[in-house]
């Protein structure tokens, strides 16, 4: 029995695991909301206590920088460390991993229905892939071959400098430069990314702000409202938002091709691409990622495909906790 978890910076998944013939079968799963705990080690010890599994092994994906079993949550106020873990859990082999290797090891477990393809490429099995995943921050990461399967590793690429590419966007880093300063990528690929944009073109005077969604945005969380209307066109300002969020999306994701030399495929993960699909299809996503000058051609070969199953960091978890490294 595995106990597998997905901890990002709005929900945190737990889910116990049964491993049987070499296949990873859910006994149990809970959805908790991060912010409203004091720890991983509250919700982790509520979840056990809710079920009547005992774990072998546990591995748990974290959106943040792990350093030596401790990883300080980038959009948490949590320090977790994997021995507190393992003490109040119980249970002796816990790993605690990035979640973007959590999403990598979990790519291996999906099948062709789980992904929606924007470009189909030349992929090479053995190749390098690429992954970035929007989401309450910007993941980012990346798989290579070990001479039996492709191993994730970890990055923390979503917090380099952001790099624009055309002038729009050189007068959005420098409105952003005024109120951060250093401007990553994550100001501008994030959930909070997509409203850091619908600002920028709101107060630049690119779009009026209809009465009806300045109050909407008052009371929800912004982004889903402005890619919601973004997708159906009821605003103006919201679809022009999506467009610029896309295609700085397919820019950078360009970017991590360059970098992984990912020939095996650059995958979109997290949960703002699923929903925005048709915008990815429609936009100048391709183009944005394609636009790196004298290697064009070898980016044409990388698949680029999105992540539909929203288990994947998930279940990549549970496939980690089955190694003894």
């Amino acid at each position: 029995m595995i106990l597998a978890g997905d901890v990002g910076g709005t929900h945190t998944r737990l889910a116990f695991f049964d491993q049987r013939n070499r296949h990873l079968e859910t006994a149990a799963e809970q959805i908790y909301p991060s912010g409203g705990h004091a720890s991983l080690e509250e919700i982790v010890a509520e979840f056990i206590g809710s079920q009547k599994y005992h774990a072998d092994a546990a591995a748990i994906g974290v959106a943040g920088p792990v350093r030596d079993g401790i990883c300080r949550a980038t959009n948490l106020p949590w320090i977790v460390d994997v021995r507190t873990l393992a003490r109040r859990s119980g249970i002796q082999r816990v790993a605690l991993i990035n979640d973007l290797e959590a999403n990598g090891f979990g790519i291996s477990t999906l099948t062709s229905d789980d992904f929606a393809t924007l470009q189909a490429g030349t992929p090479d099995t053995k190749g390098n892939c690429a992954v970035v995943s929007p989401g309450t921050g910007l993941g980012e990461g990346g798989l290579f071959w070990n001479g039996e399967r492709q191993w994730p590793m970890a990055s923390e690429g979503g917090h380099s400098s952001f790099a624009p590419s055309n002038a729009l966007q050189d007068e959005l880093l420098r409105h952003l430069r005024a109120q951060f300063g250093h401007v990553s990528w994550e100001r501008v690929l994030s959930g909070p990314g997509l409203f850091n944009i619908y600002k920028f073109l709101r107060d630049t005077g690119r779009g009026d702000e209809p009465a009806w969604l300045k109050e909407k945005l008052k009371g929800e969380d912004p982004s889903p409202i402005i890619s919601k209307a973004g997708l159906e066109g009821s605003s103006a300002l919201c679809e022009k938002s999506l467009e610029l969020f896309t295609e700085l999306y397919g820019s950078e994701c360009g970017n991590m091709g360059l970098k992984m030399m990912a020939t095996g495929g650059v995958y979109l993960g997290g949960g703002i691409a699923p929903n925005i699909l048709p915008k990815l299809k429609a936009s100048r996503f391709i183009a944005a990622f394609l636009e790196k000058g004298r290697l064009r051609p070898l980016l044409e070969t990388m698949p680029v495909r999105v992540i539909l199953n929203d288990r994947t960091a998930l279940r990549g978890a549970a496939l980690r906790a089955t190694f003894e490294v």
